[in-house]
Parts: structure tokens; sequence; C-alpha cells
């Protein structure tokens, strides 16, 4: 058996010694760890039976009383800075005060605040574009959607030029550059979404990188010096309807205070159809664009069009804030090593009503859901007489929604140094359709607590599987990713698709029907009719694998040659400076 299953063997118990022979053959070393778990079961023998007993403290009542709670209407979707807002972080510390943790933040603090620009564009009900003896006029809402690139109070440009850029990707560990070094300064760049998917050798295969999101698409524009930036969006390329688009980028979008960062005058959206149609005004054809920008030797194509667009904004200036609650360590030297776990408190606040009149976005499933499944995790690890080796930060983050603000922050700005943060677990969202015999693990293959997940996840009868709907970048579109960017090994834990007593598509049918139908609408509401039993085993994993890790000797790491192994590297040696 490797040191690591070992170790975790040693951890949890005698739960762990349950493997049938065809799980795990019995080698002499097999023997000698489960002869320690049993030990540390056998409460005469001095060990610690109590890890089993702590994870029934992990139960659906308490995260449903957390679900029902925070998404009340009372709360108004909590958006970022309002009302509701502070009222969900007020709740929550009183619920980490009632479990015995500790003030996480700094000098005794609850709460590590962070400013926020509300940036309100004033979207325009028209944009035409110009070329070729032509004119086009797309109609806000239903063809586009635009927001303002710079926190100041007038977003404008005059006669800018439109250039299909492709994916907008300079990648040069890809040897990989849709620009060619040419002259964008001035320009409105019209790409596609998403990044090249039709090599499982070429960047992620059909897994989604961060090139193909829409941050990373706006930055890259904006160090060209391009004065605005269009995604062309499809339900495929994107994972979500355009209505998402509409409801998510109209209204107040926050944004950390700008610092030095290149910007654009506006980021935009249109629909597939939309900019079929404006190609087609300059004589050439999408889906033959398209083709061409999946070759390396693409270089931009001018479409001798030119638009102008103008919008008063109304900037703001609130707060946020995370809420952190910690649990020391027990061991001398380690506690000054953290395993955190982190889930967005936050939502869309109140917005354009749907058809039934409904403007609450109350975000029940995303992210109440992920919030209590923390909670549940800290409750249970609370409840051992001892705590783990290693602490445990509960870090419940702001603004997720207006691109990981909250975890971007903390971030640049940690309680515990990068390099001594052993992990980070993330939740978003939960399982409210029962049990799985998966699991879904965003991040799998690509750092060591894969081992530690996938004995845990046996032990529970479950198979780990790696993002099932990895063509929609759900590993760079949530807080794990602002630790994984510092270096951290981090990941999160999904629901499986796999339902027991359930047909094979069922799982991955009721998931794409959220996406389609209540993903950042009015409707993602709690129901009476959820089930929490999926959530309590997806709870009691993060349970075991944070365990396990605040307990080991050794830190994870990320594997050999992964995109943020330089970043953990550098995280280390800073340590020894």
């Amino acid at each position: 058996m490797k040191k690591l299953e070992l170790i975790l063997v040693a951890v949890l118990g005698a739960s762990l010694v349950a493997c049938s022979a065809d799980e795990a053959p019995q080698d002499e070393t097999t023997a000698d760890a489960a002869d320690t778990a049993a030990a540390m079961a056998d409460p005469a023998a001095g060990g610690n039976p109590t890890a089993e007993a702590a994870a029934q403290q992990i139960t659906g009542d308490y995260m449903r009383g957390i679900v029902v709670e925070i998404s009340d209407d009372r709360y108004e979707g909590r958006g970022p800075g309002s009302r509701g807002d502070e009222m969900a972080r007020e709740y929550l510390v009183e619920r980490m005060q009632e479990l015995g943790l500790e003030p996480g933040g700094e000098d005794g603090s609850w709460e590590q605040p962070f400013d926020l620009v509300g940036v309100n564009a004033g979207q325009p009900d028209a944009w035409t574009f110009d070329g070729h003896g032509k004119s086009m006029t797309l109609k806000q809402w239903d063809q586009f959607i635009v927001g303002s690139g710079i926190q100041e109070e007038r977003s404008e440009f005059s006669d800018a030029e439109v250039v299909f850029v492709g994916y907008g990707i300079q990648a040069p560990e890809y040897d990989w550059d849709d620009y060619k070094g040419a002259d964008l300064k001035g320009k409105v760049l019209l790409m596609m979404n998403n990044d090249p998917d039709w090599d499982p050798e070429l960047f992620g295969g059909e897994t989604r990188l961060w090139y193909g999101r829409w941050d990373y698409k706006y930055l890259s524009a904006a160090r060209q010096g391009a004065v605005g930036a269009i995604i062309i969006h499809t339900s495929p390329s994107a994972g979500y309807p355009f209505q998402v688009v509409q409801t998510s980028w109209t209204g107040v979008q926050f944004e950390l205070p700008a610092g030095d960062e290149p910007r654009s005058q506006v980021a935009a959206w249109v629909t597939e159809d939309s900019a079929r149609d404006l190609i087609a005004m300059a004589g050439l054809d999408l889906d033959e664009l398209r083709e061409a920008a999946y070759n390396r030797d693409f270089e931009p194509v001018p479409l001798g069009i030119t638009t102008s667009l103008g919008m008063d904004v109304e900037i703001t200036r609130v707060k946020s804030a995370n809420v952190l609650g910690l649990i020391e360590g027990s061991d001398p030297v380690l506690k000054d090593e953290v395993v955190i776990y982190t889930a967005h408190h936050d939502h869309l606040g109140i917005g354009t009503p749907n058809e039934d009149g409904d403007a609450i976005y109350n975000g029940a499933m995303d992210n109440a859901t992920g919030v209590a499944q923390v909670m549940a995790i800290a409750r249970a690890i609370k409840a051992l007489p001892e705590a783990p080796r290693r602490s445990v930060l509960v870090n419940l983050v702001g603004a997720e929604e207006q691109g990981l603000l909250g975890s971007e922050y903390y971030a640049a700005n940690p309680t515990f140094a990068p390099g001594r943060i052993a992990a980070n677990l993330n939740y978003d969202g939960g399982n409210i359709w029962g049990h799985t015999h998966d699991l879904t693990f965003v991040g799998l293959g690509k750092s060591t607590v894969d081992e530690i997940v996938t004995l845990i996840a046996g032990e529970q009868g479950r198979v780990v599987k790696p993002d099932q709907f990895s063509d929609r970048g759900y590993f760079y579109r949530s807080d794990q990713f602002s630790f994984a960017k510092i270096g951290v090994p981090a990941m999160y834990l999904d629901t499986g698709t796999d339902f027991v007593d359930r047909p094979p598509e069922w799982g991955r049918e009721q998931q794409n029907h959220y996406t389609e139908v209540n993903y950042h609408q009015p409707t993602d509401e709690y129901s009476p009719s959820w089930t929490f039993d999926g959530m309590v085993d997806d709870a009691l994993l993060g349970y075991w694998t944070g365990l396990a890790i605040a307990n080991a000797d050794d830190k994870p790491t990320w594997v050999p040659g992964d995109e943020f192994e330089a970043a953990r590297l550098e995280a280390l040696r800073a340590l020894e400076e």
C-alpha cells in the first residue's frame, strides 16, 4: 500500500478496513495499516474512535435548514453589497459561533471585508454596424448584451473597425497566437467562445481551459489595446443558454477596484445568428471563418465594418466580505498550515423579472447548497474531541457570481501564506436528487489529492469520475480557480450523474434541465421535494478528504507539468526566504 494510503487508513479509522480482498490485496503493509486503524477505533486500546461519530453531524436536516434560510425571499437573492448579502453574512457568523469556530479574519474578525465597484451600464436599445454600403442594427436583449469594461461614468468609442480574431487566444505553451502581431489598437474584436477542442493533445481537448472563458477573452482583447470585445454566444460553447447572459450581464456588475490592468471600453455578447449576419455583411461566412480559426496559421480578419457605441455608466461603491471561521490545528508545528473549505454565499440579488413577475434570484442551488455542505463539514470536524493536526479554515466567499471576486481577494490577501495552504476543497451547488454510484471530481488528474478522493469514494461504494461536463470549464469558473492560480492544490467536489435506482441518463437530464431552466434565474428556489441524501454523501467525502490532508505528514502536490505547478513551487520557495 502506498504511503499516502497508509496515512489515510490511519486517519480514517476502522471504516477503511472494510475493503474486500478484491478491493485491496492484503500484503504486510496493508495488514499493519489495518492494525493501526483498528487500534484507533478501539477505545480500550487508547485510540480515537470519534471520527466516525463526528461524521454523524453531517445530516440532511442541518443542511436543509441553512438552504431554506438563506435562499428565502427575505435575503433578496444575496446580491453583493446588498442588505440581503449582509443578512446572510450575519446569519453564517451566528452559525459558526454556535459550532464553536474561532474568528478566521485579522484582528479577531469573522469577516474579511473587500471593496466592490458597481458598474451599471445604460444598455443602448440598439447597436449599429456600417460597412460595404450596408447598415445593420442589432436589438438589445434579443441580439446583444453589452457592459462597460471601465469603471468610469461614460464608456464610448467611435468608428472602430470590427476584426474577427478567431478564439482571441495567446497560449505560447501550445504554440498558439490568434493575433499574430496585428495592430488591433482601437479596434472592436469579434471572437468565438471556448477554446480549440477538436484535438485531445491541443489545449484540453473537450475540457475547457481558462483560455475558453469570457474573462480571459475580455482581458486578452484589452491587452491588444482593443476598445471593445464581442463574444459570439452559442449554448454548446458557453455551457449555458443566452438567457443566462441576459440575466447575468444586465444591471449592476460588481468588480474589484481597478488596478493597472488594461481594459477595453465595452465587453459584449452577441447571438450566433447576429454574428452570422454581421459577417455576411462583409461578404464572408461564419462557418468558413470558424474553420480557418481551427488552424494555428489563422490571422485576424478585418471585416471592413465600423461601429460606434456610447453608454452612460452609473458607478457605485459598496462593500462585501468573506466569512471566515477557523478550527486551529492540534499539532504545534502543522497548525500553521491549513486546509481551506470554500463555498460562495452570494448570488445575483434582485434583477430582471421573469414571465411570472419574480425578480428575486434566490440562488438556492447556487449556492446555498454549497454553503450548507461546507457548514455541515465544519460541524463534524468541530465535533472531534481533538482538532486535526493542521488548521481548518471555513471560507464562505462573497461576490463569486461577479467573477470569483471574493476568492480572488482572499488569494491576493490570504490569512495563511499560499505555501502553507495544504489544499482547497470547494463546493458550488449540491445534489438534490439522491444517492449516486459515482462522484464528479472537477480537477481529477491534476494533483495527488486524486488518490485520497478515490480511496474514500471507494469506501462509499462510489466511482470517481472527472468533470462530466468538461466542455463547460467548471474548474475555471468557481472559487477553486483563485486558489489554484496561487499554487494551492484545489478541487471542486461535485455530484455524480449515475443515480441509484434511476435510468442511466436520468442524472444528466436533471442537471441539464437545471442549467437550461433554473441556472441564474428566479426559479432557482428551494423545493420541499429536494432530497439531501446525495449532499450528505458528498459532504462526507469532503469531510474525510479534508481530515486525511489535515493529518498527513506531507502536503498534496500538483502532478509534474500541471499548469499550476510552477506557482506552487514559487509559493513554497517563498516560505524559505
